[in-house]
Protein backbone atom coordinates (compact mmCIF):
# COMPACT_ATOMS: atom_id res chain seq x y z
CA UNK A 1 0.00 0.00 0.00
CA UNK A 2 1.22 3.35 -1.31
CA UNK A 3 1.50 5.61 1.76
CA UNK A 4 -0.66 8.95 1.07
CA UNK A 5 0.68 12.06 2.91
CA UNK A 6 -1.14 14.89 4.26
CA UNK A 7 0.68 17.02 1.49
CA UNK A 8 0.03 14.85 -1.65
CA UNK A 9 -3.89 15.25 -0.20
CA UNK A 10 -3.51 18.56 -0.19
CA UNK A 11 -1.98 18.60 -3.22
CA UNK A 12 -4.86 16.94 -4.99
CA UNK A 13 -7.60 19.32 -3.07
CA UNK A 14 -6.61 21.64 -4.59
CA UNK A 15 -6.14 20.26 -8.17
CA UNK A 16 -9.85 19.44 -7.45
CA UNK A 17 -10.52 23.11 -7.19
CA UNK A 18 -8.62 23.81 -10.34
CA UNK A 19 -10.67 21.58 -12.31
CA UNK A 20 -14.34 22.76 -11.09
CA UNK A 21 -13.38 26.46 -11.46
CA UNK A 22 -12.18 25.15 -15.41
CA UNK A 23 -15.19 23.76 -16.00
CA UNK A 24 -17.71 26.30 -14.74
CA UNK A 25 -15.51 29.00 -16.99
CA UNK A 26 -15.39 26.72 -20.09
CA UNK A 27 -19.30 26.01 -20.10
CA UNK A 28 -20.17 29.63 -19.41
CA UNK A 29 -18.38 30.12 -22.60
CA UNK A 30 -19.80 27.53 -24.65
CA UNK A 31 -22.98 28.04 -23.54
CA UNK A 32 -23.96 24.22 -23.55
CA UNK A 33 -22.72 20.99 -22.27
CA UNK A 34 -23.33 19.16 -19.12
CA UNK A 35 -22.23 21.15 -15.45
CA UNK A 36 -23.51 18.76 -12.80
CA UNK A 37 -22.08 15.51 -13.62
CA UNK A 38 -18.72 17.07 -13.98
CA UNK A 39 -18.42 18.81 -11.07
CA UNK A 40 -19.37 15.41 -9.19
CA UNK A 41 -16.64 13.52 -10.77
CA UNK A 42 -14.02 16.60 -10.02
CA UNK A 43 -12.54 15.10 -7.00
CA UNK A 44 -12.05 11.41 -8.62
CA UNK A 45 -10.07 12.70 -11.55
CA UNK A 46 -7.71 14.76 -9.41
CA UNK A 47 -6.54 11.89 -7.57
CA UNK A 48 -6.64 9.90 -10.79
CA UNK A 49 -4.57 12.00 -13.14
CA UNK A 50 -2.03 13.67 -10.15
CA UNK A 51 -1.74 10.72 -7.95
CA UNK A 52 -2.62 7.27 -9.63
CA UNK A 53 -2.02 7.14 -13.52
CA UNK A 54 1.53 5.98 -15.01
CA UNK A 55 1.26 8.79 -17.80
CA UNK A 56 3.17 11.37 -19.98
CA UNK A 57 1.86 14.33 -21.29
CA UNK A 58 4.42 14.09 -23.85
CA UNK A 59 3.85 10.53 -25.08
CA UNK A 60 0.41 10.20 -25.11
CA UNK A 61 0.70 7.33 -27.23
CA UNK A 62 3.53 5.49 -25.13
CA UNK A 63 2.43 1.70 -25.04
CA UNK A 64 3.50 1.26 -21.30
CA UNK A 65 0.84 4.41 -20.13
CA UNK A 66 -1.87 3.42 -17.96
CA UNK A 67 -5.76 3.82 -19.87
CA UNK A 68 -8.41 6.00 -18.25
CA UNK A 69 -12.03 5.82 -20.03
CA UNK A 70 -14.89 8.38 -19.58
CA UNK A 71 -17.41 6.11 -19.68
CA UNK A 72 -19.92 8.92 -19.14
CA UNK A 73 -18.68 10.74 -21.82
CA UNK A 74 -21.11 13.28 -21.73
CA UNK A 75 -19.06 15.08 -18.51
CA UNK A 76 -15.96 15.91 -21.13
CA UNK A 77 -15.39 18.86 -19.45
CA UNK A 78 -14.29 17.59 -16.80
CA UNK A 79 -11.45 15.05 -18.69
CA UNK A 80 -10.48 18.12 -20.49
CA UNK A 81 -9.81 19.88 -17.26
CA UNK A 82 -7.66 17.16 -16.23
CA UNK A 83 -5.85 16.64 -19.30
CA UNK A 84 -5.47 20.62 -19.64
CA UNK A 85 -3.77 20.59 -15.89
CA UNK A 86 -1.93 17.52 -16.22
CA UNK A 87 0.00 19.28 -19.37
CA UNK A 88 -1.62 17.23 -23.01
CA UNK A 89 -2.34 20.76 -23.99
CA UNK A 90 -2.19 23.86 -23.18
CA UNK A 91 -5.23 25.59 -20.76
CA UNK A 92 -5.87 28.05 -23.21
CA UNK A 93 -7.71 25.86 -25.46
CA UNK A 94 -10.23 25.23 -22.67
CA UNK A 95 -12.14 28.54 -24.01
CA UNK A 96 -13.00 26.47 -27.45
CA UNK A 97 -15.00 24.06 -25.62
CA UNK A 98 -18.00 23.05 -28.06
CA UNK A 99 -16.60 25.74 -30.68
CA UNK A 100 -16.76 24.56 -34.31
CA UNK A 101 -13.30 23.13 -35.21
CA UNK A 102 -12.20 22.64 -31.93
CA UNK A 103 -11.02 19.18 -30.60
CA UNK A 104 -12.68 19.78 -27.64
CA UNK A 105 -16.11 17.93 -28.32
CA UNK A 106 -19.24 18.22 -26.94
CA UNK A 107 -18.30 14.33 -25.81
CA UNK A 108 -14.56 12.81 -26.16
CA UNK A 109 -12.86 11.85 -29.60
CA UNK A 110 -9.89 9.97 -29.59
CA UNK A 111 -9.03 11.00 -32.80
CA UNK A 112 -8.84 14.93 -32.20
CA UNK A 113 -7.01 15.34 -28.71
CA UNK A 114 -3.82 13.31 -27.38
CA UNK A 115 -4.70 11.86 -23.84
CA UNK A 116 -8.26 10.82 -24.78
CA UNK A 117 -8.06 6.86 -25.03
CA UNK A 118 -11.81 6.20 -26.17
CA UNK A 119 -14.52 8.00 -28.49
CA UNK A 120 -17.26 8.07 -25.95
CA UNK A 121 -20.72 9.21 -24.92
CA UNK A 122 -22.96 6.13 -26.39
CA UNK A 123 -23.65 4.99 -22.54
CA UNK A 124 -22.33 1.92 -22.03
CA UNK A 125 -19.78 1.41 -25.00
CA UNK A 126 -17.05 3.36 -22.37
CA UNK A 127 -17.15 0.75 -20.05
CA UNK A 128 -16.93 -2.06 -23.10
CA UNK A 129 -13.64 -0.48 -24.72
CA UNK A 130 -12.10 -0.79 -20.89
CA UNK A 131 -12.97 -4.37 -20.54
CA UNK A 132 -10.88 -4.71 -24.22
CA UNK A 133 -8.23 -2.91 -23.44
CA UNK A 134 -7.96 -4.63 -20.26
CA UNK A 135 -7.77 -8.37 -21.74
CA UNK A 136 -5.55 -6.60 -24.56
CA UNK A 137 -3.22 -6.13 -21.57
CA UNK A 138 -3.71 -9.61 -20.09
CA UNK A 139 -2.90 -11.25 -23.27
CA UNK A 140 -0.04 -9.36 -24.40
CA UNK A 141 1.42 -9.49 -20.53
CA UNK A 142 1.50 -5.94 -20.62
CA UNK A 143 2.39 -3.94 -17.36
CA UNK A 144 -0.29 -0.72 -17.97
CA UNK A 145 -3.86 -0.92 -15.85
CA UNK A 146 -7.53 0.30 -17.19
CA UNK A 147 -9.86 2.51 -15.51
CA UNK A 148 -12.65 3.41 -16.65
CA UNK A 149 -15.68 6.08 -14.99
CA UNK A 150 -19.09 5.19 -15.10
CA UNK A 151 -22.04 7.58 -13.74
CA UNK A 152 -24.71 5.95 -12.06
CA UNK A 153 -27.53 6.52 -14.45
CA UNK A 154 -25.18 4.53 -17.28
CA UNK A 155 -25.62 1.28 -14.97
CA UNK A 156 -29.22 1.02 -16.53
CA UNK A 157 -27.91 -0.17 -19.75
CA UNK A 158 -27.27 -3.55 -20.34
CA UNK A 159 -24.32 -3.60 -21.92
CA UNK A 160 -22.86 -2.28 -18.58
CA UNK A 161 -23.00 -5.27 -16.91
CA UNK A 162 -22.40 -7.83 -19.92
CA UNK A 163 -18.91 -6.00 -19.59
CA UNK A 164 -18.37 -6.06 -16.20
CA UNK A 165 -19.03 -9.65 -16.23
CA UNK A 166 -16.55 -10.45 -19.23
CA UNK A 167 -13.99 -8.61 -17.15
CA UNK A 168 -14.36 -11.40 -14.01
CA UNK A 169 -14.99 -14.01 -16.57
CA UNK A 170 -11.35 -13.09 -17.96
CA UNK A 171 -10.04 -11.89 -14.36
CA UNK A 172 -8.92 -8.57 -15.39
CA UNK A 173 -7.67 -7.33 -12.08
CA UNK A 174 -5.54 -4.50 -14.16
CA UNK A 175 -8.99 -2.98 -14.53
CA UNK A 176 -10.74 -0.48 -11.95
CA UNK A 177 -14.44 0.35 -12.36
CA UNK A 178 -15.56 3.99 -10.58
CA UNK A 179 -19.13 4.94 -10.60
CA UNK A 180 -19.79 8.38 -9.81
CA UNK A 181 -23.00 7.44 -7.53
CA UNK A 182 -24.51 11.65 -7.58
CA UNK A 183 -27.89 9.59 -7.60
CA UNK A 184 -28.98 11.78 -10.21
CA UNK A 185 -29.51 11.52 -14.23
CA UNK A 186 -31.08 13.85 -16.49
CA UNK A 187 -34.69 13.06 -15.43
CA UNK A 188 -34.26 12.84 -11.78
CA UNK A 189 -33.17 10.96 -8.98
CA UNK A 190 -31.66 7.19 -10.15
CA UNK A 191 -34.16 5.32 -8.04
CA UNK A 192 -37.27 6.71 -9.89
CA UNK A 193 -36.11 6.43 -13.15
CA UNK A 194 -34.78 3.10 -13.22
CA UNK A 195 -33.11 2.05 -10.34
CA UNK A 196 -29.84 0.35 -10.62
CA UNK A 197 -29.84 0.35 -6.35
CA UNK A 198 -28.16 -1.89 -4.67
CA UNK A 199 -25.25 -0.90 -6.78
CA UNK A 200 -22.14 -1.98 -4.28
CA UNK A 201 -24.05 -5.69 -4.11
CA UNK A 202 -24.91 -5.86 -8.18
CA UNK A 203 -20.68 -5.40 -8.64
CA UNK A 204 -19.71 -7.91 -6.09
CA UNK A 205 -22.80 -10.44 -7.24
CA UNK A 206 -20.90 -9.74 -10.52
CA UNK A 207 -17.63 -10.70 -9.55
CA UNK A 208 -15.56 -7.87 -8.99
CA UNK A 209 -13.97 -7.33 -5.61
CA UNK A 210 -16.08 -3.76 -4.66
CA UNK A 211 -15.14 -0.94 -2.19
CA UNK A 212 -17.53 2.15 -1.50
CA UNK A 213 -15.98 5.89 -0.07
CA UNK A 214 -17.17 9.07 0.26
CA UNK A 215 -16.32 10.60 -3.87
CA UNK A 216 -15.68 13.70 -2.10
CA UNK A 217 -12.60 12.51 0.52
CA UNK A 218 -9.15 12.20 -1.45
CA UNK A 219 -7.56 10.26 0.95
CA UNK A 220 -10.53 7.47 0.85
CA UNK A 221 -10.00 7.91 -2.79
CA UNK A 222 -6.43 7.66 -2.99
CA UNK A 223 -6.78 4.74 -0.76
CA UNK A 224 -9.25 2.93 -2.56
CA UNK A 225 -7.38 2.55 -5.83
CA UNK A 226 -4.14 1.66 -3.66
CA UNK A 227 -6.57 -1.29 -2.01
CA UNK A 228 -7.71 -2.11 -5.91
CA UNK A 229 -3.76 -2.77 -7.24
CA UNK A 230 -3.41 -5.53 -4.55
CA UNK A 231 -6.30 -6.85 -5.83
CA UNK A 232 -6.14 -10.30 -7.70
CA UNK A 233 -7.64 -12.40 -10.31
CA UNK A 234 -11.01 -9.91 -10.28
CA UNK A 235 -11.61 -6.46 -11.49
CA UNK A 236 -12.32 -4.25 -8.56
CA UNK A 237 -15.65 -1.32 -8.53
CA UNK A 238 -15.14 1.53 -6.23
CA UNK A 239 -18.72 2.90 -5.54
CA UNK A 240 -18.16 6.66 -4.96
CA UNK A 241 -21.07 8.52 -2.89
CA UNK A 242 -21.05 12.07 -4.70
CA UNK A 243 -23.08 15.02 -4.94
CA UNK A 244 -24.04 16.11 -8.22
CA UNK A 245 -23.02 20.02 -8.86
CA UNK A 246 -20.72 19.58 -5.88
CA UNK A 247 -18.74 22.40 -5.23
CA UNK A 248 -21.83 25.30 -5.73
CA UNK A 249 -24.23 25.54 -3.65
CA UNK A 250 -27.30 26.77 -6.38
CA UNK A 251 -25.89 23.44 -8.39
CA UNK A 252 -25.75 20.87 -5.19
CA UNK A 253 -28.05 17.80 -5.64
CA UNK A 254 -30.28 19.14 -8.61
CA UNK A 255 -31.07 17.17 -11.62
CA UNK A 256 -31.92 20.51 -13.90
CA UNK A 257 -28.15 20.96 -13.53
CA UNK A 258 -27.38 17.93 -15.50
CA UNK A 259 -27.56 19.68 -18.74
CA UNK A 260 -27.40 23.25 -18.32
CA UNK A 261 -24.90 25.87 -18.44
CA UNK A 262 -24.17 28.97 -15.92
CA UNK A 263 -24.98 32.41 -17.30
CA UNK A 264 -22.73 35.02 -16.61
CA UNK A 265 -24.12 36.02 -13.31
CA UNK A 266 -23.73 32.35 -12.06
CA UNK A 267 -20.82 31.94 -13.33
CA UNK A 268 -19.02 35.01 -11.26
CA UNK A 269 -20.89 33.25 -8.41
CA UNK A 270 -20.13 29.81 -9.13
CA UNK A 271 -16.23 31.05 -8.97
CA UNK A 272 -16.45 33.29 -6.10
CA UNK A 273 -17.80 30.03 -3.94
CA UNK A 274 -15.06 27.75 -5.44
CA UNK A 275 -12.25 30.84 -4.28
Amino acid sequence: MREISDSTVEIVTEKARVIRRDIIEMLGKAGSGHTGGSLSAADIMACLYFWELNLDPLKPDWDGRDRFVLSKGHAAPVLYASLAERGFFPREQLGTLRKLGSPLQGHPDRKKLAGVEASTGSLGQGISWAVGMGLAGKIDAAPYRVYALLGDGELEEGMVWEAVMAAAHYRLDNLVIIVDNNGLQIDGPIKKVMSPEPIADKFRAFGCETIAIDGHDPRAIMDALSCARQVSGKPTAIIAATVKGKGCSFMEDRPEWHGVTPNTDEVQRALAELG
